[in-house]
């Protein structure tokens, strides 16, 4: 069975475009100590290494490593790091997106460092359980294999295409293909373990709204965040209340203050209900009916200010106690009615806005919108595409919350697209570079504008 698998994974990289039928222009070493003696004393293995490296003996940077047994047990395909560290593949290897192509096609019970550079850290002792017969032969390289997969029946059709998509990962990140052809192969392989499941947000955002009663939609900009407040809440209200925070919002002007009336000859002062109060009143008064107050861009306001004493009562499943919130007019109550929901949004984005401290987070959940394909005519997919790839490549976790929604990609002909590419999107990636976001893609943002309009980001 090995010598099949073997010969299965070369066949996989002629697919995806490596060549080694040319000692000079070869795409791979193949390693393979797998003699009988060998199996049966453990330490066996199988796989590529880069071609520059030696046929034998140490070696450095990534490779493709498949770890077989003699018998009926489970073997173990992983991407390893040669023993002698990083030569070529270290910039690679700090690369955000190589994590996160190799982590797409591991199923939950297999294993992923959290940083490919990181070539002290062990093996997870959880999944050396997982295989005890391979215990002592992973031991040997458990700190430079950063994501390892367990293959319980590796002839089987599950197992060869995941061994399929782990080939096709290294040659994504080799950069083999070298026709569309290749590169549809290679993309193929890999989508077949990518999630599926098509998300709901609707759905989601709705569910959790009923179960939590205050929750934030956070996302980057264009990602449909007040859109889709809106609309789950017609879906259970006809009445909602919408207000947008800025940071001159006050408590008097959310909840409750005096305000001089303009209206009157003499100096006279008036209670002002805010939005929140004029909500609860609502809520109140129609105790059989849901009422949203709708908040949007919720940290943009110094919440502490805006809320007051108010802030305690946010709390979903909060029962009445001894504390009671006092309004100006001297009413008091000491809980919010059960049938008032609040949505904030938030600008992920936006580094200027106000911080949310950790109480506040405590009072609501937080569900993040993620850019995303649309199935609309106005939607120019390639163009989304082509930001995606960008961002999930080059992005670190806090650079994915910059990547532009799908609002940006929505035009009604090419020509409109276009505009939006130049008086949009451009100035959008030339304020994230000047500010040092995702300067490491420059080159690949700098190539889209010049193909898609002509214009350099460094003219």
């Amino acid at each position: 069975m090995i010598n099949k698998i073997r010969d299965y994974i070369k066949q996989e990289a002629g697919k995806f475009g490596a060549k080694n039928d040319d000692p000079v222009l070869k795409s791979y070493i193949e390693r393979n100590n797998t003699k009988d003696e060998v199996l049966k004393s453990e330490g066996a293995y199988f796989g590529f290494i880069n071609p520059e490296e030696e046929n034998s003996g140490p070696y450095h940077d990534f490779s493709l490593v498949i770890f077989p047994t003699d018998d009926d047990k489970s073997w173990v395909i992983s991407l390893g790091v040669g023993s002698l560290g990083f030569k070529n593949d270290y910039d690679l290897a700090s690369t955000p997106g190589v994590r996160r192509l190799f982590s797409e096609i591991i199923t939950s019970d297999g294993f992923c460092k959290t940083n490919f550079i990181d070539i002290e850290t062990p093996i997870s002792k959880e999944f050396l359980k997982r295989v005890p017969h391979l215990k002592n032969t992973l031991k040997k390289y458990d700190k430079v294999l950063p994501i390892c997969e367990v293959l319980d029946n590796p002839e089987s059709s599950d197992n060869l295409k995941r061994i399929s998509a782990f080939v096709a990962a290294y040659a994504k990140l080799r950069g083999w293909a070298s026709n569309n052809s290749q590169r549809k192969s290679i993309d193929e392989a890999i989508n077949y373990y990518k999630s599926s499941k098509k998300i709901n947000e609707e759905d989601d955002v709705l569910n959790l709204l009923l179960k939590r009663k205050y929750i934030v939609l956070e996302g980057a900009p264009g990602t449909g965040k007040t859109r889709l407040a809106k609309k789950i809440t017609k879906q259970i209200t006809t009445n909602y209340f919408l207000t947008q925070f800025h940071p001159e919002v006050s408590y008097s002007d959310f909840v409750i203050g005096i305000r001089p009336d303009i209206d009157s000859d003499v100096l006279l002062y008036r209670q002002n209900k805010g939005i929140l109060m004029q909500a609860i009143i609502d809520a109140k008064e129609n105790p059989d009916k849901k009422v949203v107050l709708i908040i949007d861009e919720i940290n943009r306001a110094n919440l502490s200010n805006v809320l007051g004493p108010l802030f305690y009562l946010l709390e979903y499943n909060r029962l009445n106690d001894d504390f009671q919130f006092m309004l100006p007019s001297g009413n008091k109550f000491d809980i919010l009615p059960g049938n008032l929901l609040i949505i904030g949004t938030m600008n992920t984005a936006d580094r200027s806005l106000a911080v949310v401290d950790f109480a506040m987070r405590r009072r609501f959940a937080w569900y993040q919108l993620k850019p995303h394909a649309i199935d609309s005519e106005k939607f120019h997919l390639n163009d989304f595409e082509k930001f995606s790839s960008i961002f999930e490549w080059y992005a670190d976790s806090n650079e994915l919350n910059f990547q532009p929604g799908q609002a940006y990609f929505i035009a009604e002909d090419e020509y409109e697209m276009k505009n939006r590419i130049q008086y949009e999107l451009f100035p959008l990636i030339k304020e994230y570079l000047a500010e040092g976001i995702m300067t490491k893609a420059k080159e690949e943002f700098n190539s889209y504008f010049v193909s898609r309009i002509g214009k350099s980001l460094f003219e």
